[in-house]
């Protein structure tokens, strides 16, 4: 198959190199932002009078059956071709003949690329960011039916305070609508129109690239024909999003790992997403989440393949770029089949709320409301944090908690302690009393969920 671009050359390009040269492999996903972009610079250029209007019709009349051929499978790409953009080419120039070598005029693969992969990111990321929306909404809705589920809160992996599962679940859904606003953000840089910036230097061909950034659903044009071909940021972004959002993934699934065992008793998976043992008949893995948590570095590496693939490059295309796209598309299809897991893995979790209360009486959770109570006997916190901490000290001594010490038995730490102190230490109290906004008190949770309700309404 000759070349497109062979007319400089007198040999063929060797069979490995060619097919080492090939990316049609897994480029081809992009045939339909192709066909969309070289059906809108076709017409441009018929509006424009740089081709005939009868050309101009025969190229969309090709590429619109081309695309339908592609999408029921009747078309075989061909690594001769070498990628997507050839390979249509060549196609429409076997069936419309000469008309369908006038379709390249004024552009180059260059800014063809990086307009079919800016389409395809503005896809994708609306796509991802519906995946998100969606899970913040499950979590809501979990956390709104948790209000007053007191669960135990954790600092370094050890009791700390008593917080509620409400409060542990609006956390992650702080996270994800960051996630969501960090796409959003990428797709701003990403919704900017490329084409005709040519292969690096614009054209002579009076383009009208206004008018091709509306028909493809652009809000701006390029302004540098050398960064138009160049630029990759949106890609590095989207992965630095997917990133993030892959990591609060895991930190997620590791903690329903922890909770999921025996030691922890809080919450068990659904049988629809745990795995068995091929050889101990107990067992219930978390299997689903633990393929989150490890694909997290998966799509790490796409974000770092990408930047060390970029750091080195000078103006304007070079061929190395054609490496973004295999770990771009990895990303995107890691962190959307993730995030779909996950929800689904979510929604069908059930929470253990009474082990959960238990657990929060446990470990001395109340300590500091302990040393907070001193405090409104007007003894200074420095100083409060020391008696307690002796008082808890004895506790573990004697094995008692901080609510099952005698009243005489507490005189012993501090004569400023009454019958009181009681009240003030039981768990719900120690909740009820933390009703600062953003705290996990079920008032101040309830205004969080409403919040995050208003939110879903207006990205949805």
């Amino acid at each position: 198959m000759a070349k497109l671009w062979a007319g400089r050359f007198e040999k063929d390009v060797d069979a490995l190199a060619n097919d080492f040269h090939s990316s049609i492999r897994f480029d081809c996903r992009l045939y339909k932002q192709d066909v969309w972009g070289s059906i809108a610079h076709a017409r441009m250029l018929s509006k424009q009078g740089i081709i005939p209007p009868a050309d101009a019709e025969a190229i969309v009349n090709g590429l619109e059956t081309i695309l339908a051929d592609i999408e029921s499978g009747n078309v075989s790409f061909d690594t001769a071709a070498e990628d997507i953009h050839m390979n249509i080419e060549t196609l429409l120039i076997d069936r419309i003949g000469e008309a369908g070598k006038k379709l390249h005029t004024g552009r180059s693969r260059n800014d063809q690329v990086a307009t079919d992969m800016r389409l395809y990111m503005m896809e994708a990321i609306k796509d991802v960011q519906n995946k998100v929306a969606a899970l913040v909404s499950e979590l809501v809705k979990t956390a709104e039916a948790n209000l007053s589920t007191v669960m135990p809160g954790y600092t370094h992996l050890q009791k700390a305070q008593p917080v509620t599962l409400a409060h542990h679940l609006t956390a992650y859904g702080e996270m994800f609508k960051r996630d969501w606003e960090r796409l959003a953000d990428c797709y701003k840089r990403t919704d900017v129109l490329p084409l005709g910036s040519g292969a690096l230097a614009g054209t002579t061909y009076p383009l009208d690239r206004e008018w091709v950034a509306k028909e493809l659903g652009f809000s701006a044009i390029s302004m540098n024909s050398l960064d138009g071909v160049s630029d990759r940021d949106y890609c590095v972004e989207f992965l630095n999003a997917a990133s993030l959002i892959m990591m609060h993934l895991s930190r997620f699934c590791e903690e329903l790992i922890l909770w999921s065992t025996d030691e922890f008793g809080l919450v068990e998976m659904d049988d629809s997403y745990s795995t068995g043992s091929s050889i101990m008949p107990q067992k219930k893995n978390p299997d689903m989440a633990e393929l989150i948590r490890g694909k997290s570095g998966r799509v790490f590496g796409d974000l770092m393949g990408l930047l060390t693939m970029l750091k080195g490059l000078p103006l304007a295309y070079n061929k190395d770029m054609q490496e973004d796209k295999e770990g771009v598309f990895d990303g995107v299809d890691t962190v959307s089949l993730c995030l779909d897991v996950f929800t689904g893995m979510f929604a069908t979790l059930t929470f253990h709320e009474k082990k959960m209360e238990l657990q929060a009486a446990g470990g001395f959770t109340n300590a500091t409301d302990a040393a907070d109570y001193l405090v409104g006997k007007g003894l200074p916190f420095r100083s409060a944090h020391e008696v307690i901490g002796k008082m808890v000290l004895y506790c573990i001594k004697e094995g008692k908690s901080l609510l099952e010490l005698t009243m005489d038995e507490l005189k012993e730490f501090s004569p400023l302690i009454e019958n009181d102190i009681y009240v003030a230490l039981s768990i719900k109290a120690c909740v009820e009393r933390r009703d600062l906004p953003g705290g996990p008190a079920p008032e101040a949770v309830a205004k969080t969920i409403q919040r995050i309700k208003e939110w879903l309404k207006n990205v949805k």
